[in-house]
């Protein structure tokens, strides 16, 4: 089954999708449009870059396959987090101990950006301060702490360390051996926040002073014709209508390989779909909920293959965990994801889940975000790999394109210059490579 035909109906019982405001929907493009810039993508990438690229005067026309916010930027774990998804020691090792330090406090920056936008312009995304990231076992508990230490001494950042018999005063749940609090981490309701900026680029009057952008859903980008030079423009068709503009974004992640395999095949070996899978429990007293989680953090465990679980504000718990690397959808999500709860947490063994739903994301070969330029005139931008830890980097790597194309790229080379390498395998035996390697890991964290 085609990939977007899967993702399609894993969305069908998004709690996200059931409690966010509808969208204001937008028309499909049609005819002949032109702008500035062409964005291929109605994500937090996307739509970011929309954003800072209109307050720099920059017209901008966005093209979406589907629905604003339809993809993995509308329906993740809702933790925005500092950090990338892999580990900066992989940073440290390509790039140096000051360029990770850059790329660190960016990271930083992309959380408090969320912060800002939905504060600036009244964007109701349910924001929560505050993450635990907790380990199973004791060998995890001391890779748990000696992060924490190193990012005190090495990049400034302080956490604060929570040993075993503190633990029960953060979170009541007896698998667990050590935690670390992040106060400047968070989480949301990413439909809301999507669906939010999505309203507010196509109100032109709570943006005085800014140029227009114009944002077409049902509108998948099916071929790209590039010209000599930026000045000569680019051209990117759908099925109804073209986009000429002079500079482009591609932020699709996981889905353009299969709605536009010629569109930038380049990229197709960089990034590997991976199913992500999560569900929302029935209500739960406020009481009882928060005796859980007293300080209403998001949570994360460091496995390689995790688990990760919040509080909503309508009072349940939202709980991830499963991942395919096959593409292949887990049996009866609901009860799985129940049961996975309720280990963490049985005190929840009467608790059942209203929703289970799930999609893919873009991982790279190293985990690190896969930033660049493409074509001729190299007026071509992408933004790929996010790795599952997406969520407030997006947005961040959204300002840098909006940056480099006005001529201050410094901040989005430094996130380019990381050099990522194919999947092993070809075009046929990627995926069962990766299937076989992620069994090593799930076994590793195991034992």
């Amino acid at each position: 089954m085609p990939l977007l035909q899967i993702d399609r109906q894993l969305a069908r019982d998004s709690y996200y999708a059931a409690t966010a405001p509808q969208g204001p929907g937008f028309a499909p493009l049609r005819g002949t449009v032109e702008a500035d810039v062409a964005i291929v993508g109605g994500g937090l990438a996307g739509l970011s870059a929309a954003l800072e690229l209109s307050e720099r005067g920059f017209s901008v026309a966005l093209m979406e396959a589907g629905e604003i916010g339809g993809g993995a930027s509308g329906r993740n774990g809702g933790q925005a987090l500092a950090g990338l998804a892999c580990d900066m020691a992989e940073i440290e090792r390509q790039l140096g101990l000051a360029e990770a330090r850059r790329i660190w406090a960016m990271s930083l920056e992309a959380v408090e950006m969320i912060r800002q936008r939905s504060k600036r312009y009244g964007i109701d995304c349910e924001w929560q301060d505050g993450f635990l990231s907790v380990a199973t076992s004791p060998r995890k508990a001391a890779d748990l702490q000696a992060w924490q230490q190193g990012m005190a001494e090495v990049y400034g950042y302080e956490q604060r360390w929570i040993p075993k018999n503190e633990l029960s005063n953060w979170i009541a749940s007896p698998r667990y051996q050590a935690g670390v609090h992040d106060p400047a981490s968070g989480h949301l309701h990413p439909l809301k926040y999507c669906r939010g900026l999505a309203q507010l680029l196509s109100e032109p009057a709570r943006r005085p002073g800014t140029a227009p952008v114009q944002l077409f859903e049902h509108s998948p980008a099916l071929a790209l014709e590039q010209g000599t030079s930026a000045q000569a423009g680019l051209t990117l068709r759908s099925s109804q209508g073209q986009l000429r503009a002079r500079f482009a974004l591609l932020a699709g992640n996981v889905y353009l390989p299969e709605l536009a395999p010629e569109l930038a095949p380049q990229l197709t070996q960089r990034i590997m779909p991976v199913g992500t899978y999560i569900g929302c429990s029935a209500p739960i007293e406020a009481e009882r909920l928060n005796a859980l989680i007293p300080s209403r953090s998001a949570v994360c465990d460091n496995n390689f293959v995790l688990d990760y679980f919040r509080p909503t504000a309508d009072q349940r718990l939202l709980y991830g965990g499963r991942v395919s690397y096959s593409t292949r959808t887990p049996r009866d999500l609901k009860a799985s994801m129940a049961t996975r709860m309720q280990a963490t947490f049985p005190q929840l063994a009467d608790i059942g889940m209203d929703y289970a739903w799930g999609g893919f994301v873009d991982i790279s070969m190293n985990r690190a975000p896969d930033f660049g330029r493409l074509g001729t005139a190299q007026n071509i931008y992408y933004l790929q790999g996010f790795s599952g830890h997406g969520l407030a980097l997006t947005g961040l790597a959204g300002q840098l394109v909006a940056e480099a194309i006005a001529d201050d790229a410094s901040r989005f080379d430094c996130f380019a210059a990381l050099r990522h390498r194919p999947f092993p395998g070809g075009t046929l035996m990627r995926m069962p490579a990766l299937v076989l390697g992620m069994a090593y890991y799930r076994l590793k964290d195991l034992l």
